[in-house]
């Protein structure tokens, strides 16, 4: 019997609620470690990154109330105010809280290939559950969820915001939209199924209307496929897939609603209309030539890179089970990307960190650091790359990204030094969202 709408809710609502309860039992540090928020809490550390001014500030004192900072200074002597829980971290360094603006929460690792057909949207709910969890636990308190099956994704978000899933505050898409048979469609069936993906839509009436019903069903950010990609059967990710036109209705309905937009885009063609069009960020940006830098330069676009799988997938894809389509496609972009986003660095294109997470194994997010430094950026600016400018990206750079008064108390910290030795940033040993401490492996609160 086929699910009404508000019965498929239910099952996914019910699945996330069941995924929390498995966690708790089943990651009982995850649990142990989250403690209420106490009315004045105090944080001292050896450093503390600046993501504003890019720079380091020596023995900061950051006072929280509730989940918002009170304050932050920088003083061994600064007073403790009465009755505020201390958490002395020593010698370890102080960031804001990191901030991935491509994940995949709803969706594992995997060949993704016809294996995929078998999972239900409750069952890949109940996967994000899980990948929540691991997402913050590396240090990234806030997440841009840009693709998920069924508004997964979506009833994620709203889990976590009641408190009834453990995981970093999210924007969500729901289904990404794109052309028929194209990167956003499933080509994994033949015809006689008749099976379009739930955002697939031709023709300007029909994006203009699957915008506006993405957004009636809770997307905070809309996401398209401008070209073809790698994990996609019958697509070719150097070929534009939607039409000028098409983008450009779909940024302009999509700002219209309040959305901000981002597209998928491999082939240096679809990047150019793309941004033409008016869009938000590029994310992955493959094929991008110097044309397209100057671009995105004048547009004032942030580039996604997603680095990070570049150099897992060299490691770890002979020991996979890829699709053929897949390690056909992979060995073209891997060197392509390397190259291009070694040049788009140096030619001073705005970054925003994404992963996407979900080609890899979650909790790995950190390793982006790593991959955006070995392709060119200082440590400076993939730190800013993954807080003050994914902030902004996702308009809420007066929220998040910098640890200042009134910004939600959302911090990490590491022991050491990440200007100088970046790899730190893979195990992150204090996690605080919304003034709410989740892991803490460096001190004792008292």
């Amino acid at each position: 019997m086929a699910l009404q709408h508000s019965d498929r809710r239910g099952v996914v609502t019910l699945a996330l609620v069941i995924a929390n309860c498995i966690i708790c039992i089943g990651q009982g540090t995850m649990a142990g470690q989250e403690t209420k928020s106490s009315a004045t809490v105090v944080i001292r550390a050896g450093k503390l990154f600046d993501s504003v001014a890019g720079r380091m500030v020596d023995h900061p004192v950051v006072v929280i109330t509730g989940n918002k900072i009170e304050s932050v200074s920088s003083s061994t002597s600064s007073p403790i105010p009465s009755a505020a829980t201390l958490i002395d971290l020593g010698d370890a360094t102080l960031l804001p809280g990191f901030i991935d603006v491509h994940t995949h929460l709803t969706s594992n690792a995997g060949g993704g290939g016809y294996e995929g057909l078998g999972i239900s949207v409750p069952r890949s709910a109940l996967t994000g559950a899980k990948n929540a969890g691991l997402t913050l636990m590396a240090g990234f308190t806030t997440v841009r969820n840009v693709g998920a099956e069924g508004y997964a994704d979506v009833a994620l978000r709203d889990a976590i915001n009641a408190g009834d899933v453990i995981g970093p505050r999210m924007q969500a898409s729901g289904p990404p939209l794109g052309i028929t048979g194209g990167h956003c469609d499933n080509n994994l069936l033949p015809w006689e199924f008749h099976y379009s993906a739930e955002g697939a839509a031709d023709g300007v009436e029909a994006v203009m209307h699957k915008v506006r019903e993405t957004v009636k069903y809770g997307a905070d950010v809309i996401k398209f496929c401008a070209s073809g990609g790698v994990f996609s059967k019958g697509d070719n990710p150097m070929l534009e897939q939607y039409s000028p036109a098409e983008m450009e209705v779909l940024v302009t309905e999509s700002h219209r609603l309040g959305r901000r937009v981002a597209t998928h885009a491999h082939s240096a063609l679809a990047i150019k209309d793309a941004v033409r069009a008016g869009v938000d960020s590029v994310e992955h940006g493959i094929f991008l030539d110097e044309e397209g830098i100057q671009l995105m330069k004048e547009h004032k676009t942030f580039l996604v890179p997603t680095s990070y799988p570049l150099f897992w997938f060299e490691e770890n894809a002979p020991k996979m089970n890829l699709p053929p389509w897949v390690k056909e496609k992979a060995a073209i972009i891997i060197p392509a990307a390397k190259k291009n986003m070694a040049a788009a660095f140096k030619g001073g294109v705005r970054v925003a960190l994404g992963t996407d997470a979900g080609v890899y194994p979650h909790g790995e997010n950190g390793g982006e650091f790593f991959a955006m430094v070995s392709l060119g950026m200082t440590p400076v600016t993939a730190l800013q790359a993954g807080t003050i400018n994914a902030a902004e990206l996702m308009g809420m750079a007066e929220q998040i990204g910098s640890l200042g008064p009134g910004k939600f108390a959302d911090m990490i910290a590491v022991r050491g030094d990440p200007l100088t030795d970046i790899r730190i940033l893979q195990k992150v040993q204090f996690v605080m969202k919304d003034g709410v401490v989740y892991k803490n492996e460096i001190s004792a609160r008292r």
